[in-house]
């Protein structure tokens, strides 16, 4: 079948490299050696099911809105998860992420800088929910980690009488600014170092290389203003500690 000799080589080359990242960390004895080779599978199925689901309904603006709702579920469980699952953690994981994909989409859109269309909406609010999550969990992951690390100075400005918020104050700061770094670097590399999925996307597409850099820009703004909002929100409700916060697996 032609789809089935096309899809071939694809498939041997996803498994190769695949079985390589599983076996340069198990012959590295690192824990969770199978958890890239899952997530690869995984990822496949996925998009191979959204694939087919998306070509019939990419312009249906009710369906692409359930599509993003269903994305950003998904997104707030993932990171609600990689912090410690909570009701309280799902909370912040969802207002944080909805507050900072939410402002900036209307930016976005309402600027004119993207047209408002159902596959733009889709594809700029795939992007933005898939990095906020990522920042999400960066955030909450350096926030736990930098208190127990220096929980003995926490402890010390809380006995000189500091609130627990300030008691973290800089920890708050540093995971922050820790979180954003992977996109601050994406960022400033974009062009010299790395050329992002969306840019080469639209240019195979057909699009112009100034047209697709002018809306890679757009999305690469997007993504820093949503995952500053969204790192300060999850770091700043983490921040009022009162007692040493369990060790993340």
């Amino acid at each position: 079948m032609p789809i089935l000799s096309e899809l071939g080589p694809t498939i041997i080359g996803v498994l190769l490299l695949a079985a390589l990242s599983t076996v340069v960390l198990a012959a590295y004895r690192v824990p969770h050696r199978w958890a890239p080779l899952l997530a690869i599978l995984r990822g496949a199925l996925q998009l191979a099911a959204i694939s087919l689901i998306l070509s019939g309904v990419i312009t249906s603006p009710v369906w692409v809105a359930l599509a993003l709702v269903v994305m950003f579920g998904v997104a707030a469980g993932t990171a609600t998860h990689r912090v410690g699952w909570s009701r309280d953690h799902a909370l912040m994981m969802g207002s944080a992420m909805a507050l900072g994909i939410a402002v900036t989409l209307t930016i976005v859109f309402v600027s004119g800088a993207i047209e408002f269309s159902p596959r733009y909406v889709l594809a700029i609010g795939g992007i933005v929910i898939g990095n906020s999550m990522s920042i999400a969990t960066l955030a909450g992951r350096r926030f736990t980690e930098a208190v127990n690390d220096h929980w003995d100075e926490v402890e010390g400005w809380l006995a000189l009488g500091a609130t627990p918020r300030m008691s973290t104050l800089e920890l708050t700061r540093s995971a922050i600014y820790g979180a954003l770094i992977p996109s601050v670097d994406q960022t400033k590399t974009t062009g010299l170092v790395t050329l992002p999925g969306a840019f080469v996307g639209a240019i195979f597409g057909g699009v112009s290389p100034l047209e697709a850099g002018r809306f890679q820009i757009v999305v690469l703004a997007a993504i820093m203003a949503a995952g500053s909002i969204t790192a300060v929100v999850v770091a700043g409700w983490l921040a009022p500690v009162r007692q040493r916060p369990a060790r993340l697996a």
